[in-house]
This record gives C-alpha cells, structure tokens and sequence, in this order.
C-alpha cells in the first residue's frame, strides 16, 4: 500500500469531522482537493473509507479500522518530536489542551500564567462538553484535558488540581435571596433550570438530591452555562453551577447565592489523560504547573469576592 501522510492527514481530519466541508475549512484546503486525496486513498487501499446514508457521511469497517491506525501514527510522530524537542530544553513545542466549558471561565488566565512561565510553547485550547472530552480522551486526541470526574470507562491517569464548588444561583428579587440557611427540603418548591444529560454539574446535583430524598422540579434544560444564567437572570427558576463561572455576574448584582443547606458542594477539577500515555516535555511542564502550586486559584487574588467566598465556604454551611 503506497499511501502519504498527506491521504493519511486528510483522512483523519474527514474521519474525525465526517465532512469534507468541515476538514477543508480545518485543513484549509479547498473541498475538491479534499474529495481527489480521499478518491485516490480509496483507490491505493482498495477498499471504501467512507458511506454516505441521506446527507451523513460515515466510517466504513475499514475506514474505522484506518482511522485508529492515523491516530496511533500521528500521535507517535508527534511524540518523536517532542522529544528531539526535548533534548533542547523545554524551550519550544506545542501544547494541545481540551477543557471542559466551565474550566474555560479561567482557562485563559490560566494558560496566561503558563505562556509568561514558556513563551516558547504553542498553545491550542479547545473548550466543549462532558460528551466531547471523553471523545477525546477515548481517541487520544489531545495532549491533556482538564474536566470534572474523569469516566470510569476509561483507563485514565488524574489528579486534582483545583477546587469546583457548586453553588445555587437565582436573580436578586427571588424570596430566598438573602435568607440564612435555607433548609434543603425548601428547594423542592422551586424550579430548576438545568444541564444536558451526560453533563457533570447535572450529574453531581442529580446524585446529591437523590441521596437526601429531595425530589427537584426540572424546569427547562439547556447545554451552556451562559445561556443558563440568563435564564436564571429571567425568573425562570434558579439552578446549580460552578461558583467559579459566576465570578462577575456576583459582583454586577445581576445574580445571587443562595444560602442553603448542604452547598456549596466540594467537587474538583482534574488533569486527565489516557493512561500509558507519554507526555512530551511541553505537556509535562503544563503538569507540574498545575500540580506543584505554579499556579495560583485566578480567584484567591480577591478574597473579598463572593466567588471567592464560595470557594472557602463562607456563607455556605
């Protein structure tokens, strides 16, 4: 089989994006000279990658079994790379991170911090879902991820790196605003805007209400914490989130902390990669920033803000 890595490129971009549009636009590449790289792929392979069903394109057998194959390669060359890299000192190299939507409300001062620590390491940052991640995390498509609890489907290396308090948020004219120690069995009155399935704040909230018998009205559910907030901001009920994602909307006024019974509740953000995974000297330097308190909370520089406060606890239980 005489194939190039510029097929192999191109395939794994349509595999991944299963569009010729989208890998056109990633590959920046015109769509026909995406559609000829894949005709003569299929021609040297002998076999076809990809079906189209209606207007969705999908992995055949074998387009599925290459695919892993281009992954594999990939991250291997790669892999070299950075190693050859290495051998200067970690002075240049790339650094491909996934982060979970929430993570991204301090992920830029974050990879900030960590630029003026490198300058020399590209940076890619990629903010999506629970779903997406551990998609990611599955292919091994990315360098690191950072998220809340890693799935237990996979066979993962994590560790904690930062403090997620989940907090109970509602507009400032809501009833509760201001009230001390809300009971817990309060909430049961109340509707609740929430998350997606699959997504970890709905996850954790779910579990913590069924563990104490509170049955919850579920009220509209949306897939974005903004979109959540401005719900919220409306009076269409109140809802759970990371007290990290509220930082300005607290300060603004525009929202409030409740003061209930049981919050916030302590969950964590994790670093999280696939386990055997070598890390190239880029990603390990982002590591052991996170891990050995190079970093500091983007929070804990203004204790007096009511995001900080909920991180420490105060006003909570």
């Amino acid at each position: 089989m005489n194939v190039t890595f510029r097929q192999l490129r191109v395939f794994q971009s349509v595999a991944r994006n299963l569009s010729h549009t989208r890998a056109a636009e990633e590959l920046h590449l015109s769509q026909p000279a995406v559609s000829m790289q894949m005709r003569q792929l299929e021609d040297e392979v002998g076999l076809p990658l990809f079906e189209k069903l209606g207007k969705a394109l999908h992995l055949t057998e074998a387009g599925r079994e290459l695919y892993q194959y281009t992954v594999a390669m990939f991250s291997e060359l790669e892999d070299a790379e950075d190693v050859l890299e290495s051998l200067k000192g970690v002075r240049t190299g790339r650094l491909d991170i996934a982060v979970a939507s929430t993570v991204n409300y301090f992920a830029p001062r974050l990879l900030a911090a960590f630029h003026r620590r490198y300058p020399g390491i590209q940076l890619t940052l990629e903010a999506t879902n629970r779903k997406n991640l551990v998609r990611m995390l599955s292919n091994n498509e990315k360098d690191l991820v950072l998220m809340g609890q890693p799935p237990e489907q996979l066979i993962l290396e994590f560790e904690p790196f930062m403090e997620n308090p989940l907090v109970v948020i509602a507009p400032p004219e809501h009833p509760l605003a201001g009230v001390a120690k809300v009971p817990l069995e309060r909430l049961a009155e109340e509707v609740f805007v929430i998350r997606e399935p699959g997504s970890g704040t709905r996850a954790a909230m779910e579990r913590f209400f069924a563990e104490r018998g509170v049955a919850i009205q579920k009220g509209m559910q949306m897939t974005r914490n903004e979109a959540i907030k401005q719900a919220v901001r409306a009076g269409l009920g109140l809802s759970i989130v990371s007290g990290l994602s509220i930082e300005l909307e607290l300060e603004t006024k525009r929202l409030v902390m409740l003061d209930v019974e049981g919050f916030p509740l302590r969950r964590r953000w994790y670093l999280v990669h696939r386990r055997g995974k070598r890390l190239a000297p880029a990603a390990r330097a982002f590591s052991d920033f996170l891990l050995k308190g190079e970093f500091q909370d983007p929070l804990a520089q203004d204790a007096g803000s009511s995001a900080a406060r909920a991180i420490t606890g105060a006003g909570g239980p």
